[in-house]
């Protein structure tokens, strides 16, 4: 339920603080990508290595986030989002002093607990400061951080690594989670939650097949994302001929795209949900294959770009609804393995998407995401009608 009057007719303070958390877990997920090479430089480890640092992340998000999730369902859920942002700030504050490649890789991994556990109960949150039918666009603006980290967060923690050294921009990231903290302490509404089920019920809601299911559209939706987008800066140069200082551009603009898609998104699902993920798939489906026909001319395949990345992200907020809907035992749980199956989606999506260019070329990519976007619409299209069997 919403609470308060105002919260039905508009978007409470409250959950800007939720978007800040969103913000700085999104910053310090992907502000490595820009600052491989000095950490390799520093750490006297080679890229690939310092990659691992990116892959540990996703992993520990996509193992790590449902086990801590069980352990900690009896907390209330603004207590353990407070202890999450402390969990987050302690490991990246140990990032930003770590004196080796092992203490890095083990404040990432301690620092990823927090990232799943933290959009699956900040969702539950979400919903309930808004009024019931506006519970989509509410879960879609407090993911805009995640988006407008990608914007603004990244390029300017890269820039602070650059010039002030990588362990900078961590300290950035620890600024960040300690705002979020304050607003959390500050805005957050002590909202009084149903009795928590036990841990062996909540497992038992989480493996409904009709949620399985669900999760398992949202992983191959995200893997139809990560195997061309992974890859998106020698695709862009090799193939559509883009210069490499502009390969940045782009990803900005994709960016924008991303976080235009994920507020019409949560419009979208509260108007129709399933309908909007179904079509959002056929969407990427059909982008993908134009982006493949025409990712050799430089301005077609920038626009195309933009457009996937609106539709993209249209389909995370009704995704993330329909999985708290679904398990009304565990919506927590559930919220929380839906991000554990979108992460396993990014390392499936990129580790097809390298088998992709060892075989095909990069520019075979785009035909492959747009399979497995339309795979997504066929999944989607069958929950739907399942749906509407059992009504």
């Amino acid at each position: 339920m919403a609470v308060g009057g105002k919260a039905a007719d508009r978007f409470p303070l409250a959950l800007f603080s939720l978007t800040a958390g969103a913000f700085a877990i999104g910053m310090t997920e992907f502000v490595i990508m820009g600052l491989l090479p000095n950490v390799a430089s520093d750490l006297n480890v080679t890229i690939p290595q310092a990659g691992q640092l990116i892959t540990g992340y996703a992993l520990s998000v996509a193992i790590g986030a449902p086990i801590l999730a069980v352990a900690t369902h009896r907390i209330p859920q603004k207590k353990l989002l407070c202890l999450l942002m402390i969990l987050f700030i302690i490991g990246n504050g140990i990032a930003a002093i770590a004196p080796n490649y092992a203490i890095l890789m083990g404040a990432r991994l301690f620092t990823a607990l927090a990232h799943g556990t933290f959009f699956g109960v900040g969702s539950i949150l979400a919903a309930n400061l808004v009024a019931p039918n506006r519970r989509a666009a509410a879960v879609s603006v407090m993911m805009a951080g995640l988006t407008v980290a990608n914007i603004i967060g990244v390029p300017f923690g890269t820039f602070i690594g650059q010039h002030m050294g990588w362990r900078a921009s961590f300290g950035s990231v620890v600024l960040m989670g300690i705002v979020t903290l304050i607003g959390i302490i500050a805005l957050i509404p002590d909202i009084r939650q149903q009795e928590s089920s036990s841990a062996i019920r909540q497992i038992r809601a989480l493996l409904q097949p009709k949620l399985l299911l669900v999760l398992l559209t949202g992983a191959i939706g995200c893997s139809s994302l990560f195997t061309v987008f992974t890859y998106i800066a020698p695709l862009l140069q090799e193939v559509t001929g883009i210069a490499e200082y502009s390969v940045t551009w782009v990803l900005v603009l994709f960016g924008i795209g991303v976080t235009v898609g994920n507020i019409l998104g949560g419009k979208l699902a509260d108007w129709k949900l399933m309908p909007t993920l179904i079509a959002g798939f056929a969407s990427l489906a059909a982008i993908l294959a134009i982006l493949a026909l025409v990712d050799e001319l430089p301005i077609a395949a920038v626009i195309t770009i933009f457009i996937w990345g609106i539709a993209a992200f249209a389909v995370l907020p009704g995704l993330q609804v329909r999985i708290m809907t679904l398990a009304k035992d565990a919506p927590a749980l559930a919220s929380t393995s839906n991000h554990s199956a979108l992460n396993f989606g990014n390392a499936g999506g990129a580790f097809l998407g390298g088998m992709v260019i060892t075989n095909s070329g990069l520019g075979m990519l785009p035909w492959t995401g747009a399979l497995l976007s339309l795979v997504g619409c066929v999944l989607a299209a069958v929950v739907y009608m399942w749906d509407r069997k059992v009504a």
